[in-house]
């Protein structure tokens, strides 16, 4: 057996700062704590580090005046595009249907009344449903009606000719204020298949024909005016393509018939 030799102590390798292990001395520390920032460059340094931002209050309260504004906008471009919508399905409308629609209008083919349907020419004159006569036999020559307006009454029986060819008839009470027959003229003067002259014991201020349709009106101003003109003249003939040109021009009541006629 061996003999044991004098116990061996491990020896101790004292380890400081400036070693670290092989690596090269740290720089000296500054004293600021691990994790802490250099003095200066924060929030809270002295030096010429960034300066804090200054927080932006903002309004709790909103400004509607430009709210309002597109509203509004967005609205009337809602009504154009509906009206545009509308106005494009109406002109679609067959004709009767667009009559049919104006407020206040009588169409009396709707009545199928024999007097008021009859095409027949008759000399002398004539008896009618209504006033203004809206159809019925007639006079063989019509009233010229190339925008003709008349200053005193006409023959009905010259007129109805007229309607029978798809023109408008506008008529107005005697004695009517001169503003409005002037607005009235406006609407027939120099337009093909128009006429215009004033009635006896008219129970209205304007009244408005086609053959089969009338409507009775307070005020030039209406625009059911030009909606019945629009849709009615030379839709409502009952000859189309008759002509409206060289017709009778005089004014007053038809003389009686001569004997044997």
């Amino acid at each position: 057996m061996s003999t044991p030799g004098p116990e061996r102590v491990p020896s101790t390798v004292k380890v400081d700062k400036t070693s670290g292990q092989g690596k090269p001395p740290a720089a000296k520390s500054t004293g600021a704590k691990p994790g802490s920032r250099p003095p200066g460059k924060g929030p809270q340094g002295k030096g010429k580090g960034r300066k804090p931002v200054t927080p932006v209050k903002v309004s709790g309260g909103r400004n509607w005046g430009p709210i309002a504004v597109a509203g509004v906008v967005v609205l009337i471009a809602v009504g154009i595009i509906g009206y545009g919508v509308f106005a494009s399905v109406k002109g679609t409308q067959p004709w009767q249907d667009r009559a049919a629609g104006i407020e206040g209008i009588v169409n009396y083919r709707e009545k199928k009344d024999p007097a008021i349907d009859s095409q027949e020419h008759k000399e002398g004159p004539q008896t009618y449903v209504t006033n203004p006569p809206v159809g019925g036999a007639h006079n063989s020559v019509w009233q010229n009606c190339m925008g003709d307006v008349y200053p005193e009454p006409i023959a009905n029986e010259h007129a109805v000719h007229s309607l029978e060819h798809g023109a408008v008839w506008v008529t107005y009470k005697q004695g009517l204020a001169a503003d409005q027959v002037a607005k009235l003229q406006e609407k027939v003067e120099g337009r093909d298949f128009m006429l215009m002259s004033p009635v006896a014991n008219l129970d209205k201020n304007i009244s408005l024909q086609a053959w089969g349709y009338q409507l009775k009106l307070d005020n030039a101003d209406d625009g059911r005016i030009d909606e019945f003109i629009k849709d009615l003249r030379l839709n409502a003939s009952l000859e189309p393509g008759a002509a409206c040109s060289s017709g009778n021009t005089t004014t007053g009541p038809l003389q009686a018939a001569a004997p044997g006629n």
